[in-house]
């Protein structure tokens, strides 16, 4: 038999792969199309849905927006107290009669400034006291110029007020100058009998002032100390043989930054703008309504150039004044004390014109501080080489000084040269204070008076020393100093958190870099509830601080409380513990030698609305008669005590 013929099975394969195929694009395609349409149907859904919701939106939107504003009416009743506070606490001044002056009535902080720019005689523990009346009027210009809203103050008023705040710092600052001269004609007088030296340090919770006098003039002397305050410096050698003066006033506020700086919320103020104030003065700031009288024929005292810049481009030559009529002969005091105080800061830091050599040999780059980067902390350290003016001097019954009128004269030091041809600096050691954090080595900068600017050139060789909270460092001259800090050092926050814990009350946690931070906003209902019902006790019964009140809670005291009949303290196994808030008092089982804090109740005791009602089930008979009478003077006198110290708020 011959070979079987072959099957024709290509074409039939051909067409079943084409009609695979076919099915296959016709499959995809009715997929497309069915998720083309599921999409489409869902789009229509969801437009629908939005549209549902904007209609709903629309419907209800006057609603929504009317209860909110009826809930934001809160913020103008809070505005409305603010103003009504202010009002209250303008009249409790009035009625006070403390003789503090009212920093936003002219008549009164003009009279206040010119007083007290009259005069000279004062010490420096008198300036120290006036200190705190001025850097009390100051923080209430501040709080104005903050809080204020514009119907209560006009543009006028807060330009007013800025330049009155500027006009009282550099008061302040002359009258540090006057006191620091006045206690240098006598500083023979002072005489330490070991050193034949003068020191001393003098200081009170705002300002520390430190000066050392060289009155022996022994060229072996290198160093001082003031061990009170631990500032010290190494005076350079050509001083050593020298009738100067060496102060180190330290003042824990900076009044030489801009004042967007100094008080955080302020507008930032254009360079330019007070280029053009110190150019076109425009004479004396008046109250609203009064027209401003042009001075003509009155002379300006003679002003250096340099210092010119400095004092004017730092605020305008205007003050608050109730009318311009009678300000020129106010004006020429105050110019002329001014022209003394920043010639101080200008001479002081002469140094500065020319860049100073680095102890390296090379010339450092000028650097002026960034405000928005780097920040002062801590305060301000003037640093100044002083001339020792006449001293004193006996001539028979008789005590003769020359008096020289040219105010607190600086010593224009410039820097010795070593024998390598490098310009040997000054040398200072600051204590920084207790209550101040630095996070990081703290940049020390100086005070450019001409170019109103903290400046990093003219400082070397800055050694920190964390654990003694201490800062050494050289200077180019004798400088006003403060030490920098990274405004940006905390951020970004790493975490924040506000939650309610009772009515009124909630607490804002802010967890930083360096630092987490808690704010308590309370409602004092608890607290002011408390001194009532205990100063209604108080004939005959003890109170006392319990460790356990910060673990109580918001809105929660705790307190100790024991019956109390006899002259001398309680006995310390006489004490119970008191829990109370603003609904109820109720008796702890707690002691203040219990390992952690507990809510639970003493055995046998109950809860009570009172603390009068909880303390009468335990008392004696006696107790209670004490109590019916005390006499209602005795009892306010107690209540307004606890409420001014807020002893269960601060302990």
């Amino acid at each position: 038999m011959g070979p079987k013929p072959k099957k024709k099975s290509d074409g039939k394969s051909g067409k079943s792969k084409k009609g695979k195929e076919a099915r296959r694009r016709a499959e995809a395609q009715l997929r497309a199309e069915q998720e083309e349409a599921e999409r489409l149907e869902k789009e229509r859904l969801y437009q629908e849905h939005l549209a549902k919701l904007e209609a709903k939106y629309q419907e209800g939107r006057e609603t929504e927006l009317a209860e909110l504003n009826s809930l934001e009416q809160k913020f103008l009743s809070a505005q409305q107290w603010k103003m009504d506070y202010r009002e209250q606490a303008k009249w409790e001044h009035y009625l006070s009669c403390d003789g503090t002056p009212d920093p936003t009535v002219p008549r009164e902080i003009n009279t206040f400034v010119s007083l007290w720019r009259d005069d000279h005689d004062e010490d420096i523990q008198h300036v120290m006291g006036k200190e705190e009346v001025v850097l009390n009027l100051i923080e209430k210009l501040e709080f104005l110029l903050l809080e204020a809203s514009p119907d209560e103050i006009t543009e006028e008023q807060r330009d007013q007020y800025q330049e009155l705040i500027l006009q009282l710092q550099d008061l302040l600052h002359q009258k540090y100058n006057q006191a620091t001269q006045n206690l240098l004609k006598r500083a023979s007088m002072y005489e330490d009998s070991e050193t034949g030296n003068m020191h001393t340090v003098i200081k009170d919770k705002n300002t520390t002032f430190c000066i050392w006098v060289n009155l022996k003039k022994k060229a072996s002397f290198e160093s001082f100390v003031f061990q009170e305050a631990g500032h010290g410096f190494v005076l350079p050698t050509s001083l050593a043989l020298l009738s100067v003066a060496v102060r180190v006033l330290h003042t824990p506020y900076d009044h030489l930054s801009p004042l967007w700086v100094q008080c955080q919320g302020l507008p930032r103020q254009e360079a330019s703008g007070s280029r053009d104030s110190a150019e076109h003065p425009q004479g004396t700031a008046q109250e609203p309504g009064e027209e401003e009288e042009e001075e003509e024929g009155r002379e300006e005292p003679s002003v250096p150039p340099a210092e010119e810049t400095s004092s004017k481009e730092r605020k305008s030559s205007a003050s608050l004044n109730e009318n311009s009529n009678n300000t020129d002969d106010i004006k020429e005091t105050e110019e002329e004390t001014e022209k003394n105080s920043d010639m101080l800061d200008e001479l002081s830091q002469e140094g500065d014109a020319p860049l100073q050599e680095a102890p390296g040999g090379g010339a450092e780059a000028p650097e002026v501080v960034d405000l928005q980067q780097l920040l002062p902390l801590g305060g301000v350290y003037h640093i100044q080489a002083l001339q020792l003016p006449p001293q004193a001097r006996d001539v028979g019954d008789w005590s003769v000084v020359e008096l020289l009128d040219v105010g607190l004269e600086v010593y224009p030091y410039s820097p010795e040269v070593a024998e390598d041809g490098t310009q040997a600096p000054v040398q200072i050691t600051l204590r920084l204070p207790d209550n101040v954090i630095y996070f990081q080595v703290p940049v020390v900068a100086r005070w450019d008076p001409a170019g109103q600017q903290w400046r990093t050139d003219g400082i070397s060789n800055t050694t920190y020393e964390a654990e003694e909270k201490s800062i050494t460092f050289g200077m180019g001259a004798f400088y006003t100093v403060a030490l920098l800090q990274d405004a940006h050092l905390n951020l970004p926050y790493q975490a924040w958190e506000w939650h309610p814990t009772a009515v009124d009350e909630g607490l804002f946690t802010v967890t930083a870099v360096f630092a987490t931070i808690q704010i308590q906003i309370k409602a004092a209902l608890a607290e002011v509830k408390a001194y009532e019902q205990m100063a209604l006790l108080a004939a005959a019964f003890a109170f006392a601080h319990s460790k356990w009140n910060g673990e109580a809670g918001p809105g929660q005291v705790v307190f100790k409380v024991s019956e109390h009949l006899t002259a001398g303290s309680a006995q310390d196994n006489d004490w119970s513990l008191y829990m109370f808030s603003d609904e109820k008092v109720q008796n702890l089982k707690l002691t203040e030698t219990s390992e952690a804090f507990s809510e639970e109740l003493e055995e046998g005791s109950e809860f009570h609305s009172t603390l009068y009602h909880m303390l009468k089930d335990s008392a004696s008979s006696e107790a209670m008669d004490k109590v019916e009478r005390a006499g209602f003077k005795f009892i306010d006198s107690v209540y307004q005590l606890l409420l001014a110290t807020r002893v269960l708020a601060y302990s």
